[in-house]
């Protein structure tokens, strides 16, 4: 067993996994911790992404699940992205809380929030195939079922903003407009004005067992954070820009204006 000195969200990813299934299976942890052969405590490491399980422990836990080989091949998959990611350093280890997260919260003010990039948008502002193809595969969260709940607050500049021309705008527009009928996405657009204790852009990924990341953008480069008065000042902030911003319904009038006296 590995014990991990700061919980990882790779593995609270995995984690939740077991616990899912374990749940599933209607047992508690001590009846999978008999039946695996180890303490109840390891399973609550494993579970909590405290520790960090071997390839034939991850067997083991299928067979005792009856889960096929879906564990083990959650832990293979694991280890490929640990090894394919490539994330600007500061921001390596904000996706693996993003892909666990039930809910997320964004707010976004120069550009359109990177869950809800048009491919075309995305090759534009990155212009390296490996950095398209990472920010078009985090997009498959979206198509989760469930998905989860995503809110996003972008400044009203953001439809302005010309990026790779008015074709790709419109698209991207129009892109937003089919996202924010979905069921568990919410786009609010915030006038441009000021509003309080707003300085940066930000993410809030809310995890299963209801801890917080936030993932806070700087001049140069980001922040991932889990401390507690972080985690306050920036939920209030999303308190505050969702009051000050436009509702859903009225968001969706905005875009549709914007594309037509626009991009259109």
């Amino acid at each position: 067993m590995t014990v991990l000195k700061n919980i990882k969200p790779e593995f609270l990813s995995y984690g939740a996994e077991v616990r899912r299934l374990r749940k599933a299976a209607g047992l508690t942890q001590q009846e999978l911790a008999d039946l695996v052969n180890v303490t109840r405590s390891y399973i609550t490491q494993i579970e909590s992404g405290k520790a960090r399980c071997r390839r034939d422990f991850a067997l083991r836990l299928d067979r005792g699940l009856k889960s096929g080989t879906t564990l083990v091949e959650a832990w293979d998959e694991l280890l490929e992205s640990i090894k394919s990611d490539k994330y600007p350093e500061f921001f390596a280890n904000f996706p693996k809380a993003e892909q666990t997260a039930i809910m997320l919260r964004a707010y976004e003010e120069r550009i359109v929030h990177g869950l809800f990039q048009t491919e075309r948008y995305a090759r534009f502002l990155l212009q390296d195939e490996d950095a398209v193809k990472n920010r078009m595969r985090r997009q498959e969260i979206l198509y989760r079922v469930p998905c989860p709940v995503v809110t996003v607050v972008m400044d009203e500049s953001v439809l302005y903003r010309e990026v790779g021309g008015k074709e790709v705008m419109r698209e991207q527009l129009e892109f937003l407009l089919e996202l924010s009928k979905r069921e568990r996405v919410n786009i609010q657009i915030a006038p441009i004005r000021y509003i309080r204790n707003v300085w940066a852009t930000f993410v809030i990924a809310t995890l299963p067992d209801q801890r917080q990341v936030v993932y806070t953008a700087k001049a140069y480069g980001g922040e991932t954070s889990s401390r507690p008065d972080e985690l306050a000042l920036v939920n209030e902030t999303m308190t505050v820009l969702q009051a000050e911003a436009l509702n859903v319904h009225d968001t969706r009038e905005r875009i549709r204006k914007v594309i037509g006296e626009r991009w259109a």
